[in-house]
């Protein structure tokens, strides 16, 4: 256990890096606004005081796209059964969904530089002159911050160094925990983990192995997710990896899989096939899932008996282990035993780490990104 809610099993291999030591020593010395992020010490740009104004309402809609979405629905889905209120995300330009324009509904719209395209086209269809709106984008004459002005919205400033895919424990991601009525400040556990040997010494170790399976040219990240309420997260993490490191030729390559369903579809590659990948476990320990009905198994399955989805899953996930064991293929597993904001922040806070740590031995910027940039200035052209 690395922490009272995570156990975490490194790559067998098993490297730490003196470098990875250096780099992360150098990182958590340096005044780094989103390593501020982390910590308890990082100052919202909103007091809680204004959102009780918001607490009247029990629907809400985050109107956002990549980093300015991702987040919050990791945040919301993650810990869906502690939270009343109901959030739905309006993250792509695509009509085809219900509910688009429910009643007594919060807008929450957010983009940090008040520019997004996509988050400026959902504003303008979804939100209607009697809603109640809250815009979150940095504090400068852009595109978002005029439509507040017009809107008589509240406007909540985004912190301009810190980039939408890190900004989870920001105003971001905790401005829309607090209103789903999660406490905010236990997200924040960077102050205890560089306390945590168990924990720095997983996280270094980590990424020393990641350098050196990109050295073996192993490129493909593959996240085996035993849990759906976790899915978010790793799509929020996707972002992360992909948007930061892959500059220069470089980069690793992200992929979510969904387990068991992908035991019957992309299991046998993954066993047999090409072998530029590496795995990641993740499994959520649940109490209270649904049981077998013992009396309508039949007698060739009669180990099913007793048993809880919860226990078949886990069987399954073992046996997923000792196979890529055996066969040598590179992996390591999380195993969560607390489902709550604490443990989430302690997530956060190892992929966040890992991210920036694994860029600068890679020798790449994991806070910009701009090739993302020749897009938006093309589709700009074209629609003039």
């Amino acid at each position: 256990m690395i922490t009272n809610g995570i156990n975490f099993k490194n790559f067998l291999i098993n490297k730490k890096s003196k470098q990875i030591t250096i780099i992360l020593n150098h990182i958590l010395n340096k005044k780094n606004q989103v390593i501020q992020s982390l910590s308890s010490n990082y100052k919202d740009s909103f007091n809680i005081k204004i959102l009780n104004k918001y607490k009247k309402f029990k629907n809400f809609r985050v109107i956002g796209i990549g980093g300015s979405s991702l987040g919050t629905e990791a945040i919301y889905n993650f810990l869906r059964k502690k939270i009343k209120k109901n959030f739905s995300f309006i993250n792509d330009l695509d009509f085809t969904t219900e509910n688009k324009k429910d009643k007594n509904c919060l807008n929450l719209v957010v983009s940090k530089s008040g520019e997004t395209l996509e988050t400026i086209v959902n504003s303008n269809i979804i939100i209607n002159k009697k809603d109640e709106n809250l815009i979150i984008t940095e504090n400068k004459d852009n595109y978002l911050y005029k439509l507040a002005q017009k809107l008589k919205a509240q406007v909540i400033h985004h912190n301009n160094f810190i980039g939408g895919r890190y900004s989870v424990l920001s105003e971001t991601g905790m401005l829309p925990a607090q209103l789903m009525g999660l406490d905010s400040k236990k997200f924040r556990q960077l102050n205890n983990l560089v306390k945590n040997k168990k924990y720095l010494n997983a996280l270094i170790s980590n990424v020393s192995s990641i350098i050196f399976f990109i050295k073996k040219k192993k490129y493909n990240s593959i996240i085996i997710n035993y849990d759906k309420s976790s899915e978010n997260l790793f799509f929020w993490y996707q972002q992360l990896i992909a948007e930061s490191l892959g500059k220069k030729k470089r980069g690793l390559l992200p992929i979510v899989s969904s387990m068991p369903k992908d035991n019957h579809s992309v299991m046998q590659l993954y066993l047999d096939g090409f072998t530029n990948n590496f795995f990641t476990f993740f499994f959520v320990h649940e109490k209270g899932s649904q049981k077998i009905i013992d009396k309508n198994i039949l007698g060739s399955k009669k180990f099913l008996k007793k048993k809880r989805l919860m226990d078949i899953t886990y069987a399954q996930k073992q046996a997923t282990e000792n196979i890529f064991k055996k066969k040598g293929i590179p992996f390591r597993s999380f195993e969560i035993f607390k489902r709550d904001e604490k443990t989430l922040g302690e997530l956060f806070n190892f992929f966040v780490l890992e991210t920036i740590l694994l860029g600068h031995a890679m020798k790449v910027n994991p806070y910009d990104q701009p090739a993302v940039e020749l897009i938006k200035k093309e589709t700009k052209k074209i629609l003039i």
